[in-house]
């Protein structure tokens, strides 16, 4: 009994000291929010003597925080939302209509899986550039879909594949159409795959930094990663406001993730094994 009871505070003691160090980076960049840049440079690891939020204050006028903000949202929602709904329905169409065609669509999205961003970035930039379709949201939007549209749909076909066909079967007979059947009688089942797609897609999207600078170039475009660039200059770098900003930036999805975070797991392992 003592050696489980040892055993047990050994893991949980192990468990405390990895979450410590995993939040270290995250605590010190907290930290020196409240540093000058000169305190930062000097002394990164110290406590600092005073808590000020004048970098905070800083970051929020010269990061332009309210037009990055929106840009940032707007992009995000009708980027996940597109891809949410695109997905889902290519996943139930690929599940329940037995047409030959769908299994090689299926198998191409998923080699396209496969593809890195970095070998398609420069094809992509040249092509849109010689379209002029480049410093657009639109354009940006539609890559988004074109890039997490595959994932989905891998998650949403193995969800579905667990939903009883009987279901529909009942609502059919009913006189559900097809449409009305997959809205009201599927969709709702698929909560759990579409809070964890929400989520994940959430998280690359607000985070992106790399497509959106190759896209937008106006600054009234910009997103919150774009918006941190600006504390680079050529010599030098203000790293107390970029921390406050940086801090700033991940707040939104930050408290959405801690709401929504008791689904994901929950949502990947019953897409992924049904």
């Amino acid at each position: 009994m003592r050696v489980l009871k040892t055993t047990i505070y050994l893991k949980t003691i192990s468990l405390y000291i990895l979450l410590l160090v995993f939040l270290f980076p995250f605590l010190v960049i907290i930290l020196n929010t409240f540093k000058t840049t000169q305190q930062f440079v000097e002394s990164p690891l110290s406590l600092p003597t005073r808590f000020s939020f004048d970098n905070y204050g800083k970051a929020f006028k010269d990061m332009d925080f309210i037009t990055g903000f929106l840009n940032s949202s707007m992009i995000t929602i009708i980027s996940v939302l597109l891809i949410v709904l695109f997905s889902s329905m290519t996943g139930y169409l690929f599940v329940r209509f037995n047409w030959k065609a769908n299994s090689v669509l299926f198998y191409a999205m998923l080699a396209s899986m496969t593809l890195p961003f970095q070998a398609l970035m420069i094809p992509l930039v040249v092509i849109y550039g010689d379209l002029g379709l480049l410093n657009s949201k639109g354009t940006l939007l539609f890559m988004y879909l074109g890039f997490g549209v595959p994932f989905a749909v891998f998650t949403f076909h193995g969800f579905i594949k667990g939903v009883p066909l009987e279901l529909e079967e009942s609502a059919s007979i009913d006189g559900s159409s097809r449409a009305r059947t997959f809205f009201q009688i599927v969709v709702p089942l698929l909560k759990p795959v579409m809070v964890t797609l929400i989520v994940l897609d959430t998280l690359w999207i607000w985070n992106d930094y790399l497509l959106p600078s190759l896209l937008l170039q106006s600054p009234s475009m910009r997103t919150l990663p774009l918006s941190n660039y600006g504390f680079f200059s050529t010599y030098s770098v203000d790293f107390s406001p970029l921390m406050a900003g940086l801090i700033m930036t991940i707040i939104p999805v930050l408290i959405l993730y801690l709401i929504l975070q008791k689904h994901i797991i929950k949502g990947i392992t019953e897409g992924a094994l049904k």
